[in-house]
Protein backbone atom coordinates (compact mmCIF):
# COMPACT_ATOMS: atom_id res chain seq x y z
CA UNK A 1 0.00 0.00 0.00
CA UNK A 2 1.40 3.57 -1.20
CA UNK A 3 2.29 6.00 2.20
CA UNK A 4 -0.42 8.46 1.16
CA UNK A 5 -2.91 5.34 1.70
CA UNK A 6 -1.73 4.58 4.93
CA UNK A 7 -2.63 6.06 8.21
CA UNK A 8 -6.43 6.64 7.05
CA UNK A 9 -7.88 4.39 10.02
CA UNK A 10 -8.60 4.12 13.54
CA UNK A 11 -5.51 1.19 14.03
CA UNK A 12 -2.04 2.95 14.31
CA UNK A 13 0.06 1.64 11.69
CA UNK A 14 3.52 0.17 12.42
CA UNK A 15 6.21 0.25 10.53
CA UNK A 16 10.29 -1.31 11.01
CA UNK A 17 13.31 0.06 9.56
CA UNK A 18 16.24 -1.62 8.54
CA UNK A 19 19.78 -1.32 7.26
CA UNK A 20 22.00 -2.92 5.03
CA UNK A 21 24.57 -5.60 6.43
CA UNK A 22 27.98 -5.52 5.70
CA UNK A 23 28.04 -9.44 5.48
CA UNK A 24 26.46 -12.22 3.41
CA UNK A 25 25.45 -14.04 6.89
CA UNK A 26 24.92 -10.24 8.15
CA UNK A 27 22.40 -10.43 5.11
CA UNK A 28 20.80 -13.76 5.98
CA UNK A 29 20.32 -13.08 9.29
CA UNK A 30 18.50 -10.18 8.64
CA UNK A 31 15.59 -11.74 6.61
CA UNK A 32 15.90 -14.35 9.59
CA UNK A 33 14.48 -11.00 12.05
CA UNK A 34 12.28 -9.95 9.04
CA UNK A 35 10.62 -13.23 8.98
CA UNK A 36 9.86 -12.51 13.13
CA UNK A 37 8.56 -9.26 12.88
CA UNK A 38 6.52 -9.74 9.67
CA UNK A 39 4.29 -11.79 12.26
CA UNK A 40 3.24 -8.25 13.36
CA UNK A 41 2.13 -7.16 10.27
CA UNK A 42 3.71 -4.11 9.89
CA UNK A 43 2.41 -1.54 6.85
CA UNK A 44 5.89 -1.58 5.80
CA UNK A 45 9.96 -2.14 6.04
CA UNK A 46 11.92 0.48 5.16
CA UNK A 47 15.78 0.14 4.29
CA UNK A 48 18.19 2.94 4.86
CA UNK A 49 21.14 4.42 2.61
CA UNK A 50 24.56 4.44 4.49
CA UNK A 51 26.00 7.54 4.68
CA UNK A 52 27.22 9.56 1.98
CA UNK A 53 24.86 7.04 -0.50
CA UNK A 54 27.95 4.42 0.53
CA UNK A 55 25.59 1.43 0.35
CA UNK A 56 23.22 2.49 -2.10
CA UNK A 57 23.68 -0.48 -4.55
CA UNK A 58 23.17 -2.86 -1.78
CA UNK A 59 20.34 -0.96 -0.27
CA UNK A 60 18.27 -0.85 -3.47
CA UNK A 61 19.18 -5.01 -3.94
CA UNK A 62 17.88 -5.49 -0.31
CA UNK A 63 14.73 -3.31 -0.97
CA UNK A 64 14.21 -5.56 -4.08
CA UNK A 65 14.76 -8.74 -2.25
CA UNK A 66 12.05 -7.55 0.55
CA UNK A 67 9.16 -6.67 -2.10
CA UNK A 68 9.68 -8.92 -4.64
CA UNK A 69 10.69 -12.42 -2.76
CA UNK A 70 9.35 -12.02 0.33
CA UNK A 71 6.46 -10.43 -0.29
CA UNK A 72 6.94 -7.30 2.21
CA UNK A 73 5.70 -3.72 1.76
CA UNK A 74 8.88 -1.39 1.66
CA UNK A 75 9.96 1.77 1.76
CA UNK A 76 13.41 2.55 0.61
CA UNK A 77 15.65 5.40 1.64
CA UNK A 78 17.51 7.75 -1.23
CA UNK A 79 19.34 10.46 -0.23
CA UNK A 80 21.59 13.12 -2.52
CA UNK A 81 24.46 13.33 -0.60
CA UNK A 82 27.88 11.86 -2.72
CA UNK A 83 25.85 11.80 -5.67
CA UNK A 84 24.85 13.42 -9.17
CA UNK A 85 21.38 13.78 -10.56
CA UNK A 86 21.52 11.07 -13.14
CA UNK A 87 22.64 8.53 -9.98
CA UNK A 88 19.96 9.80 -8.74
CA UNK A 89 17.39 9.23 -11.23
CA UNK A 90 18.79 5.92 -11.90
CA UNK A 91 18.31 4.51 -8.61
CA UNK A 92 14.52 6.13 -8.65
CA UNK A 93 14.06 4.33 -12.23
CA UNK A 94 15.57 1.09 -10.90
CA UNK A 95 12.92 1.37 -7.98
CA UNK A 96 10.09 1.55 -10.59
CA UNK A 97 11.29 -0.75 -12.54
CA UNK A 98 11.11 -2.85 -8.86
CA UNK A 99 7.41 -1.99 -8.65
CA UNK A 100 9.12 -0.07 -5.30
CA UNK A 101 6.98 3.29 -4.96
CA UNK A 102 7.15 4.02 -1.05
CA UNK A 103 10.74 6.08 -1.09
CA UNK A 104 11.82 8.51 1.88
CA UNK A 105 14.17 11.69 0.13
CA UNK A 106 16.68 12.94 2.61
CA UNK A 107 19.54 15.15 2.25
CA UNK A 108 21.85 12.64 4.03
CA UNK A 109 24.42 12.44 6.39
CA UNK A 110 28.05 13.59 4.91
CA UNK A 111 30.67 10.86 4.54
CA UNK A 112 32.47 9.91 7.24
CA UNK A 113 35.22 12.40 7.95
CA UNK A 114 33.04 15.75 6.82
CA UNK A 115 31.75 18.06 8.77
CA UNK A 116 29.35 19.59 7.14
CA UNK A 117 27.16 18.62 3.67
CA UNK A 118 28.27 19.49 0.42
CA UNK A 119 26.22 19.38 -2.68
CA UNK A 120 27.49 16.97 -5.24
CA UNK A 121 28.83 19.22 -7.93
CA UNK A 122 25.87 17.44 -10.20
CA UNK A 123 23.90 17.18 -7.35
CA UNK A 124 20.35 18.46 -5.75
CA UNK A 125 21.15 20.81 -3.09
CA UNK A 126 17.79 19.70 -0.99
CA UNK A 127 16.07 17.15 0.14
CA UNK A 128 13.00 19.21 -1.47
CA UNK A 129 14.61 18.91 -4.62
CA UNK A 130 14.34 15.02 -4.52
CA UNK A 131 10.82 15.16 -3.67
CA UNK A 132 10.20 17.62 -6.50
CA UNK A 133 12.46 14.89 -9.07
CA UNK A 134 10.49 11.95 -6.95
CA UNK A 135 6.95 13.44 -7.64
CA UNK A 136 7.80 14.25 -11.08
CA UNK A 137 8.23 10.71 -12.55
CA UNK A 138 4.43 10.28 -11.31
CA UNK A 139 4.72 6.97 -9.38
CA UNK A 140 6.47 7.64 -5.93
CA UNK A 141 4.66 8.23 -2.81
CA UNK A 142 7.08 9.82 -0.53
CA UNK A 143 7.66 10.56 3.15
CA UNK A 144 10.28 12.79 4.70
CA UNK A 145 12.20 13.43 7.72
CA UNK A 146 10.82 15.36 10.41
CA UNK A 147 12.68 16.68 13.74
CA UNK A 148 11.66 16.83 16.91
CA UNK A 149 14.51 18.40 18.65
CA UNK A 150 15.05 20.33 15.36
CA UNK A 151 17.13 18.94 12.73
CA UNK A 152 21.07 19.49 13.86
CA UNK A 153 21.65 22.40 10.51
CA UNK A 154 18.59 24.72 11.72
CA UNK A 155 19.30 27.73 14.34
CA UNK A 156 15.11 27.72 14.95
CA UNK A 157 11.96 25.49 15.43
CA UNK A 158 10.51 27.96 12.98
CA UNK A 159 12.93 27.80 10.05
CA UNK A 160 12.83 24.03 10.69
CA UNK A 161 9.48 23.78 9.96
CA UNK A 162 9.39 26.51 7.19
CA UNK A 163 12.42 24.04 5.30
CA UNK A 164 9.78 20.98 6.03
CA UNK A 165 6.65 22.98 4.82
CA UNK A 166 8.99 23.31 1.60
CA UNK A 167 9.29 19.17 1.61
CA UNK A 168 5.95 18.86 2.10
CA UNK A 169 4.73 21.34 -0.56
CA UNK A 170 6.72 19.62 -3.41
CA UNK A 171 4.88 16.31 -3.13
CA UNK A 172 5.46 14.70 0.44
CA UNK A 173 2.73 12.68 1.81
CA UNK A 174 3.89 11.74 5.25
CA UNK A 175 6.75 12.67 8.05
CA UNK A 176 9.01 10.56 9.38
CA UNK A 177 10.95 11.75 12.54
CA UNK A 178 14.31 10.97 13.94
CA UNK A 179 14.13 9.15 17.63
CA UNK A 180 13.60 10.98 21.20
CA UNK A 181 13.03 9.64 24.40
CA UNK A 182 10.71 12.45 25.64
CA UNK A 183 7.56 12.49 24.03
CA UNK A 184 6.66 16.18 24.70
CA UNK A 185 9.62 17.02 22.14
CA UNK A 186 7.40 15.03 19.30
CA UNK A 187 3.93 16.74 20.67
CA UNK A 188 5.29 20.28 20.81
CA UNK A 189 6.52 19.57 17.11
CA UNK A 190 2.87 17.96 16.13
CA UNK A 191 1.72 21.56 17.16
CA UNK A 192 3.94 23.17 15.38
CA UNK A 193 3.72 21.11 11.84
CA UNK A 194 0.01 21.56 12.24
CA UNK A 195 0.16 25.65 12.86
CA UNK A 196 1.99 25.55 9.87
CA UNK A 197 -0.48 24.42 7.77
CA UNK A 198 0.93 20.76 7.52
CA UNK A 199 -1.76 18.20 7.20
CA UNK A 200 0.10 15.36 6.33
CA UNK A 201 0.30 12.35 8.94
CA UNK A 202 3.33 12.94 11.35
CA UNK A 203 4.99 9.52 12.24
CA UNK A 204 6.73 9.13 15.32
CA UNK A 205 10.61 7.63 15.22
CA UNK A 206 10.64 5.10 17.96
CA UNK A 207 14.10 3.54 18.95
CA UNK A 208 14.06 0.82 21.91
CA UNK A 209 16.96 1.34 23.15
CA UNK A 210 19.65 -2.31 23.47
CA UNK A 211 22.64 -0.64 25.57
CA UNK A 212 24.19 2.51 27.07
CA UNK A 213 27.20 2.72 24.57
CA UNK A 214 24.48 2.53 21.81
CA UNK A 215 21.99 5.00 22.89
CA UNK A 216 24.94 7.58 23.81
CA UNK A 217 26.53 6.84 19.82
CA UNK A 218 22.94 7.93 18.73
CA UNK A 219 22.55 10.67 20.29
CA UNK A 220 25.38 12.13 19.56
CA UNK A 221 25.03 11.09 15.80
CA UNK A 222 21.44 12.47 15.58
CA UNK A 223 21.82 15.56 17.98
CA UNK A 224 19.20 13.93 20.02
CA UNK A 225 18.81 14.31 23.94
CA UNK A 226 18.59 11.75 26.71
CA UNK A 227 16.19 13.22 29.09
CA UNK A 228 17.94 13.75 33.19
CA UNK A 229 15.24 10.51 34.25
CA UNK A 230 16.42 8.34 31.21
CA UNK A 231 19.95 9.34 32.21
CA UNK A 232 19.65 8.73 35.66
CA UNK A 233 18.16 5.09 34.85
CA UNK A 234 20.91 4.16 32.27
CA UNK A 235 23.56 5.10 34.74
CA UNK A 236 22.32 2.40 37.08
CA UNK A 237 22.48 -0.54 33.94
CA UNK A 238 26.03 1.14 32.53
CA UNK A 239 27.90 -2.35 32.59
CA UNK A 240 24.24 -4.58 32.02
CA UNK A 241 23.63 -4.96 28.84
CA UNK A 242 20.53 -7.20 29.74
CA UNK A 243 19.25 -4.32 31.96
CA UNK A 244 19.53 -1.77 30.11
CA UNK A 245 17.75 -3.90 26.85
CA UNK A 246 15.17 -4.79 29.26
CA UNK A 247 15.18 -0.74 30.42
CA UNK A 248 14.86 -0.13 26.50
CA UNK A 249 11.40 -1.97 26.36
CA UNK A 250 9.75 -0.35 29.35
CA UNK A 251 10.88 2.92 28.23
CA UNK A 252 9.74 2.38 23.91
CA UNK A 253 6.64 0.58 25.51
CA UNK A 254 5.31 3.39 27.65
CA UNK A 255 6.25 6.12 25.26
CA UNK A 256 4.22 3.88 22.43
CA UNK A 257 1.21 3.69 24.63
CA UNK A 258 1.25 7.52 25.49
CA UNK A 259 1.68 8.05 21.67
CA UNK A 260 -0.87 5.79 20.57
CA UNK A 261 -3.37 7.49 23.09
CA UNK A 262 -2.41 10.83 21.79
CA UNK A 263 -4.05 10.08 18.51
CA UNK A 264 -0.68 9.12 16.71
CA UNK A 265 -1.54 8.03 13.07
CA UNK A 266 1.71 5.35 13.07
CA UNK A 267 5.05 4.79 14.82
CA UNK A 268 7.99 3.84 12.86
CA UNK A 269 10.14 1.64 14.54
CA UNK A 270 14.29 1.93 14.38
CA UNK A 271 14.99 -1.92 14.56
CA UNK A 272 18.80 -1.72 14.31
CA UNK A 273 18.83 -5.33 12.64
CA UNK A 274 17.32 -7.24 15.54
CA UNK A 275 13.70 -8.19 16.27
CA UNK A 276 13.62 -8.74 20.21
CA UNK A 277 12.92 -6.06 21.64
CA UNK A 278 10.40 -4.96 18.98
CA UNK A 279 9.16 -7.91 19.27
CA UNK A 280 8.44 -7.13 23.18
CA UNK A 281 7.27 -4.12 22.57
CA UNK A 282 4.45 -4.27 20.09
CA UNK A 283 3.28 -7.48 22.00
CA UNK A 284 3.36 -5.22 25.03
CA UNK A 285 1.20 -2.53 23.30
CA UNK A 286 -1.21 -4.96 21.79
CA UNK A 287 0.02 -6.22 18.67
Amino acid sequence: MKLNALYQSKKVDISIELFPPKTEKGIEDLFKEVAELSRFHPAFFSMTYGAGGSTRNLTLELADRLKNKEKQEVMCHLTIVGQSKTEVREALQFLKEHGIYNLIALRGDAPSGASDFMPHPDGFAHASDLVSEAKRMDYFSIAVAGFPELHPDSSTRKKDIEYLKRKVDAGADAIITQLFFDNDYFYEYWEAVRKAGIKVPVIPGILPILSVSQVKRFTALCKSKIPPEVDHELRRCENDQEAAAAYGIQLATEQCKDLIKSGVPGLHFYCLNRSHSIKSVLQNIGY
